[in-house]
C-alpha cells in the first residue's frame, strides 16, 4: 500500500530531474554559444581595426544607416570618406570589408578565394552547383568545358538572333505607342533576353515573349533575387530551418520550383530532340556545339562526368546570367541614353549611317559603332549590371598600402563604388563617354562590369553583342526620354535593379505626329 502511494511522487520527481538536468544542459549549451559568439565578435574586432568605419551598434551593426539613406547613396558618402575601403557591420557577429579600389580588387580578384558560405547557401537551392558557385579543380572544369561555347564562330550567328529577338520587343512597344504615356521596359528586356538566351544556348524554337510560362520564370527570378537579397540583411533569417518556416521561405522555395520546371522543360525538349532519328548524329558533326550541346554530350560520353544534378545547375546558372544580367545592362543603359539626349542623338546618327534602316545587322557591325560602344560602356560604369561580388579569404592578404586581413574574413568587391570612386574617376556621376575614347588610360580594374582575374565573367563578348544589338535597333526606331515622375531608384537585388522599375517615355522616329505620340 506504501509503495503504491509513494510511486507517483516518484515519478513526478523522476520527471522533475530529468528537467532540472535537460533545463541546466539548455543553459550550459547557451552560454557556450554566447561566448562562441562573443569571442568571434572580438577576433573580427582585431582583425578589422586597420579599416575604419562609423560607429556601429553591437547587435544590428550598421543596419539602421543603410535603411534610413538607401543601399548604395550610404554606399557613395563612404566611398568619399574611407579611401580605398571600410567596413560594414551586419550585425554583432558578421561583417565585410567593402573594397572599392583598383589596387585592391586586383590582389583579390586575382586569387582564387571562394565566394562566401551564404551566398552559396542562399543561391544553391535556386542554382545548384554550376559555374558561378563552383570553386577549385571542379569549377577550373567546368570552366575549361564550357569555354568553346563562347567561341567567335558560335557567336558569330547569333547577332541574328539577337536582332529578331529585339525586333519582336520593339514591335510589342510599337502596338503600345498609341495607348500609354510611359513605359516600364524592365519587364520587355527580361522577356527579350529569356528569348535570345532560350534560342542561342538552348536552340528553343518558338517564341518566348508571348509564353506565360516563360512570363513566370521571369517573375520567379525577380522574386528569388529580392528574397536573397533581404535575407542577406536579416540576422533571424540566417538559420536554414528557421527561414524555412517563414513565409519568405516558402515563397523562395515556390519561386525556386518555378525556376527548375523551366529549366527542366529546356533540358527535356532538347534531349528528346537528340533522340530523333538522325538528330544526335548531325549534332554531333557540329563544328561547335552550343552550350546545351556541350553539356549533354559530356554527360553522354562519359556518365559519372555530369549527373543530371549538374546538368540542370549549369542550365539553371547561365539561364539566369544569360537573362538577367544583360536585361539590367540593356534596360539601365537606354536610362542613360534617355537622360542624356545629345549623347543619345551622336550615337542615333552614327548607328543609322552603319545601318540604315537596320533591316539588316551583322557581327562585323558590331565594331564599327565606337560612339555608341562608348556610350554603352559609361553606362555600365554608372550602373553596372552586377554590383558587387564577394569573396572569403581562404589564406591571409596584404594589400599595397601595408593594410592586411586574416583568413576567413568576408570581403565585398562593391563594383559600384568602384565605379563611383572619384579617387579613382574624376567627378564620378558626370555622364562622360569620352572616359572610354580610343587610346585613354586607366587602371586595369578600375572597371569591372564582368569582374576580373580568372573568375570573369565567360560569358561577357556575348553580353556586349547583344547590349549593342539592343541598343542600336531601339535607337533607330524610337527616341527615349526619361519620365519625370518615376526617377529609377537603384538597388543591389543580386543585378542591379530599379526599386520602383524603369520608366521610359518613347517617341517612334517614324510618327510625323512627333510628341503627340509618346509611350
Amino acid at each position: 500500500m506504501s509503495v503504491s502511494a509513494l510511486s507517483p511522487s516518484r515519478a513526478l520527481g523522476g520527471v522533475s530531474g530529468l528537467l532540472q538536468v535537460v533545463s541546466l544542459l539548455g543553459l550550459v549549451l547557451l552560454l557556450l554559444k554566447a561566448a562562441q559568439l562573443y569571442l568571434h565578435r572580438q577576433w573580427l574586432l582585431r582583425a578589422l581595426h586597420q579599416f575604419p568605419s562609423p560607429p556601429s551598434h553591437w547587435f544590428y551593426g550598421h543596419k539602421k544607416e543603410f535603411e534610413k539613406e538607401g543601399e548604395l547613396p550610404h554606399l557613395l558618402k563612404r566611398v568619399e570618406k574611407y579611401p580605398r575601403a571600410c567596413v560594414r557591420w551586419m550585425w554583432g557577429t558578421r561583417a565585410f570589408v567593402f573594397v572599392y579600389d583598383p589596387d585592391y580588387m586586383k590582389m583579390v580578384l586575382g586569387r582564387s578565394d571562394p565566394k562566401t558560405n551564404s551566398t552559396i547557401r542562399y543561391m544553391k537551392p535556386w542554382i545548384g552547383s554550376g559555374l558561378l558557385l563552383l570553386k577549385g579543380q571542379t569549377w577550373f572544369q567546368h570552366r575549361r568545358m564550357l569555354t568553346p561555347a563562347f567561341h567567335y564562330d558560335i557567336l558569330k550567328p547569333y547577332v541574328g538572333i539577337m536582332a529578331d529577338s529585339v525586333r519582336a520587343m520593339l514591335d510589342k512597344w510599337e502596338e503600345l505607342v498609341s495607348q500609354y504615356s510611359h513605359l516600364e521596359i524592365f519587364g520587355h528586356v527580361s522577356s527579350m533576353t529569356l528569348d535570345t538566351i532560350m534560342k542561342c544556348a538552348f536552340s528553343h524554337q518558338g517564341g518566348i515573349q508571348t509564353d506565360r510560362n516563360a512570363q513566370s520564370y521571369t517573375q520567379a527570378i525577380n522574386d528569388i533575387s529580392h528574397l536573397i537579397f533581404s535575407r542577406l540583411r536579416n540576422g533571424f533569417h540566417q538559420n536554414d530551418l528557421i527561414y524555412r518556416l517563414t513565409p519568405e521561405g516558402r515563397r523562395n522555395r515556390q519561386a525556386c520550383h518555378i525556376a527548375h520546371q523551366h529549366t527542366d522543360a529546356v533540358i527535356k525538349e532538347r534531349k528528346a530532340r537528340l533522340q530523333k532519328e538522325g538528330e544526335l548524329e548531325k549534332v554531333r558533326s557540329k563544328r561547335h556545339l552550343d552550350f546545351l550541346d556541350i553539356l549533354l554530350f559530356a554527360r553522354m560520353e562519359n556518365g559519372s562526368s555530369l549527373s543530371d544534378e549538374d546538368l540542370r545547375a549549369e542550365v539553371d546558372t547561365f539561364m539566369f546570367e544569360g537573362h538577367d544580367t544583360t536585361a539590367s545592362g540593356i534596360s539601365w543603359i537606354l536610362y542613360a541614353l534617355a537622360s542624356h539626349p545629345e549623347h543619345q542623338q551622336r550615337c542615333r546618327e552614327e548607328i543609322q549611317s552603319l545601318l540604315g534602316d537596320g533591316t539588316s545587322i551583322t557581327w562585323d557591325h558590331l565594331d564599327q559603332m565606337p560612339y555608341t560602344t562608348m556610350c554603352i560602356k559609361e553606362a555600365m560604369r554608372l550602373y553596372p549590371p552586377v554590383p558587387v561580388i564577394s569573396r572569403e579569404l581562404s589564406k591571409p592578404i596584404t594589400f599595397p598600402d601595408g593594410r592586411s586581413l586574416p583568413a576567413g574574413i568576408l570581403v565585398s568587391l562593391s563594383i559600384y563604388g568602384l565605379h563611383h570612386n572619384p579617387k579613382v574617376w574624376p567627378n564620378p556621376e558626370v555622364f562622360d563617354p569620352t572616359r572610354f575614347a580610343p587610346g585613354s588610360t586607366r587602371h586595369s580594374h578600375a572597371f569591372l562590369p564582368f569582374s576580373g582575374g580568372p573568375r570573369n565573367c565567360i560569358g561577357r563578348q556575348f553580353a556586349m553583342n547583344e547590349l549593342k544589338v539592343a541598343v542600336a535597333l531601339t535607337l533607330l526606331r524610337f527616341e527615349v526620354s526619361p519620365d519625370p515622375s518615376r526617377v529609377p531608384v537603384p538597388m543591389p537585388v543580386i543585378v542591379l535593379r530599379s526599386k520602383n522599375g524603369i520608366h521610359l517615355q518613347l517617341r517612334k522616329l517614324s510618327d510625323p505626329g512627333g510628341d503627340k505620340d509618346k509611350l
